[in-house]
């Protein structure tokens, strides 16, 4: 299983804050997104983890994996 979790805007925009598939049913990041949205596609400015980790969105994903999903982190 991995589980997948939304930050910020992408949280309320989703109106949840994390889902889980199966690990069978996806290879990289963006079929984790895909698998789990009802949007075609994840826009440019969305950044991806792997376990903490930044991730591009063709990165690899295992069984148990936790993947996140979060808006541009700006600061002042």
């Amino acid at each position: 299983m991995i589980t997948i979790r939304y930050f910020a805007s992408l949280r309320e925009t989703l109106g949840r804050d994390q889902d889980s598939v199966d690990a069978a049913s996806v290879a990289t990041v963006r079929d984790c997104w895909t698998r789990v949205n009802d949007r075609p596609a994840v826009t440019p400015d969305v950044l991806a983890a792997v376990n903490m980790e930044y991730a591009g969105f063709e990165h690899p994903v295992s069984d148990g994996d936790e993947v996140a999903f979060f808006p541009p982190v700006t600061g002042g």
